[in-house]
Order: C-alpha cells, then sequence, then structure tokens
C-alpha cells in the first residue's frame, strides 16, 4: 500500500454515484424482475468508465470502480454466496429512534423517492453461507481494467472494497447458525475466496466494516459497551482467519458510524473503539474524521497512536451534506492528521465513507460529488506544500 512519500495522496471510501438508469436496473434485479442482460452489461460498462475517468480527470490517486456494478457495499454477496434467502429486519440506528423530528425529515425525503434503500431490509441466512460464485467479481474487475485502459493515465494505486464479515452477520439476520459466533466464522470462511481474490487481481484490498462501530447503536444499542467490544474482538478474529493468506500492507480497513444525516449522538467514541482495532491484520485505516461528531478525533489518534506500521486515510470530506469543503478546509484537516500521526508520509486524504453506499441512495448530489472531490485534490495540495516544504 502506497503512503504519501512526496505528496499527499487522495483517495475515497468506495462507492460513487451510479447514474439514474443503472439504479433502476439493479433496483429491479433486487425485486425479481428479470431484465435483459445485455442492457444492465451495457449500463454497468458505461458507469464504470464513466467514474474511472472522472476519478482521473480530478486526480484522485488511488481509486476504484466507484461500486458500480453492486446493488450495495454489502448486499450483493447474496448473488456469490449460497444461503441467503427472505428479508431482515433491521434494527433502528438508535438516534433516529430518540429523535422523532430527525426521523420525520428522513421519512418525508424517502416518501419524495419511490427507491428503495436494499441495507434497510436485507436478506437473511437461510441456510450454510458459502462462496459459490467468482464469476461476478471476474466480471466487475474486467469492465475496470477496460475502462482504465482507455483512459491515457493511470492510478497510483487501485482499491477494491469488500463487506465485513461482521456487517453481514450483523445486518442479514442469522436463522441457520447455532450462535452469533458461528455464524461470523462460516461468513469470514466464504469472504476469504472474495478476499484473496481481489488482492491476487492486484488490487488493495479495502475492507468495509461499518459493524465495527456503527452496531454499537444498533445491533447492540440496548446492551453494555463491553457487549459489544466483545463483537468488535469476535469479528476482527474471524477477519484475521480470512485474511491469513494475504500480507498485511495489501489491506485498508474502513470503519464507520453509519454514512446517514443524523445527531449521531449514540456513537461509540473512538478512544473506546480504537484498541480493539490494533490485533487487525491490515496496513490501513480509513477512518471519518470530517463530520460535525467525528472531526475532533485525531486527538485520539495522536494520543493511542496507531500501529507503526499502519496508514492513515484520514476523511477529510463530508459525505452526508453538500456543502463543498473550501480546499484550506480540506488542507487543515489533512495537516491535523499528519500531527496526529507524526509523519505526513504515513496520511492519505479521503472521504468518510461512499457516497451511494446503497444504490441511489446518496445523500450528496451527483454533481457536488465530483466538486468535493475536487476540493479534495485542491486541499491536499494545500497541505503538500505546507507539509513538505514545497514551493
Amino acid at each position: 500500500m502506497k503512503g504519501s512519500e512526496s505528496r499527499i495522496l487522495t483517495t475515497h471510501a468506495g462507492s460513487l454515484p451510479r447514474p439514474a438508469e443503472l439504479v433502476d436496473l439493479q433496483l429491479r434485479i433486487s425485486r425479481g424482475e428479470r431484465i435483459d442482460p445485455a442492457i444492465l452489461i451495457s449500463a454497468t460498462g458505461q458507469a464504470t468508465r464513466r467514474v474511472v475517468a472522472r476519478q482521473l480527470e480530478l486526480g484522485i490517486d488511488v481509486g476504484n470502480d466507484g461500486e458500480q456494478p453492486r446493488e450495495s457495499f454489502f448486499t450483493y454477496v447474496r448473488y456469490r454466496m449460497s444461503g441467503f434467502s427472505g428479508e431482515s429486519a433491521r434494527p433502528p440506528v438508535r438516534d433516529l429512534a430518540v429523535f422523532p423530528g430527525v426521523r420525520a425529515l428522513v421519512q418525508a425525503r424517502e416518501g419524495s423517492n419511490p427507491r428503495t434503500n436494499l441495507v434497510a431490509s436485507p436478506p437473511r441466512a437461510t441456510g450454510p453461507v458459502r462462496y459459490v460464485d467468482a464469476e461476478l467479481l471476474d466480471s466487475e474487475c474486467l469492465v475496470f481494467k477496460d475502462s482504465l485502459a482507455a483512459q491515457n493515465k493511470n492510478f497510483a494505486e487501485t482499491f477494491w472494497t469488500a463487506p465485513s464479515p461482521g456487517i453481514i452477520a450483523a445486518a442479514m439476520q442469522n436463522d441457520f447458525y447455532g450462535s452469533l459466533e458461528e455464524y461470523v466464522d462460516a461468513v469470514a470462511d466464504a469472504l476469504r475466496t472474495e478476499y484473496e481474490a481481489i488482492v491476487a487481481r492486484g488490487h488493495i484490498l479495502q475492507i468495509d466494516a461499518p459493524d465495527l462501530a456503527m452496531e454499537r447503536h444498533r445491533l447492540f444499542a440496548d446492551g453494555p459497551l463491553a457487549d459489544f467490544l466483545g463483537f468488535v474482538d469476535l469479528t476482527v478474529a474471524a477477519l484475521n482467519r480470512a485474511l491469513a493468506n494475504i500480507a498485511a500492507d495489501r489491506v485498508r480497513l474502513h470503519v464507520c458510524w453509519g454514512n446517514y444525516e443524523g445527531p449521531h449522538t449514540f456513537d461509540v467514541p473512538l478512544e473506546d473503539l480504537l484498541p480493539h482495532l490494533f490485533p487487525a491484520r491490515v496496513g490501513g485505516l480509513v477512518l471519518s474524521m470530517a463530520n460535525p461528531r467525528h472531526a475532533h478525533e485525531h486527538r485520539v489518534v495522536a494520543r493511542l497512536g496507531l500501529p507503526r506500521d499502519w496508514l492513515l486515510i484520514a476523511g477529510v470530506i463530508d459525505t452526508t451534506t453538500n456543502y463543498v469543503e473550501h480546499p484550506e478546509v480540506v488542507a487543515e484537516r489533512i495537516e491535523l492528521a499528519a500531527r496526529a500521526m507524526g509523519d505526513p508520509r504515513r496520511v492519505l486524504a479521503g472521504t468518510d465513507c461512499g457516497f451511494d453506499t446503497s444504490t441511489g441512495c446518496g445523500c450528496v448530489a451527483d454533481d457536488v460529488v465530483w466538486e468535493k472531490l475536487r476540493a479534495l485534490r485542491a486541499g491536499a495540495d494545500l497541505a503538500t506544500t505546507r507539509l513538505y516544504g514545497l514551493p
């Protein structure tokens, strides 16, 4: 995994806006409708070429396919793994339950939008979970490779996302395994196939693990903190087993508290969580550091430190607001992260989370997303001049 050896490198957390045509197709498939495969292939290819070109145009150094072929960041596994069917009933995030005014605003917004949030009612485990179809991953990677070949420049490095075993086990309810521990272990064993295939194709593997923070105010909202931290330990141990054949410096871990606009007053503090992440066999941490609830936690990183061989991919762009960060604000956030790490070479500039983690349900307008990434690049350039003493 590349560090910012001579300048601040830019990246993002994975998902980028999907065109309306592709959103419609993916939602229709999720409802069980039959569509013409040729139409889906064409729409996916066009969308992937678009996001690859835009990232390169805006100066993103470490990029991906924007997760264009996937319906969401984790429910897509139902097409690659056996054992899932039906629907789960996800417990609500605690802050939206406690603040009814915010809940009403969210419901009013969703009422004017006929799209379905696929992560709100994902399928559930009803049989043995096994990885059975790598063809879809192969297809994704090939479309991305072809999209890159059509450009006259390239990324410094590429990354590819895959879900944590914990987010699947927490969100996709268990009707088959005898315990949560058994379920997490089975999912981790299944995901190992995808993890290893991603790295074998030359990409950095990003593990998307909102479960390692968000489930404190969701699945574990009514229990003691120790119960949630036990779940974190369980998931990290299972993840490590799934990553056993992958070099740690080829993996980055994305942890967040939920990519939604809300009070977030029940978010687990980073200082409680961070030591439980340190055993993870990864080489970098993607962390939300731009939103109003967590922007101060660079101080926690400075106080507790990160493992000496880890990079920090600092979220310096908020993915839940249509405000476009000023490049000076971006630069200041990068400088705070560099100060916390003690070395700018260990910091990359990124986003708090994805911009379209479930197809069509992003909070930020398509054209604003690209302007935010433009500000990310401009802010990284400003920070580079200050941190590296360049003119």
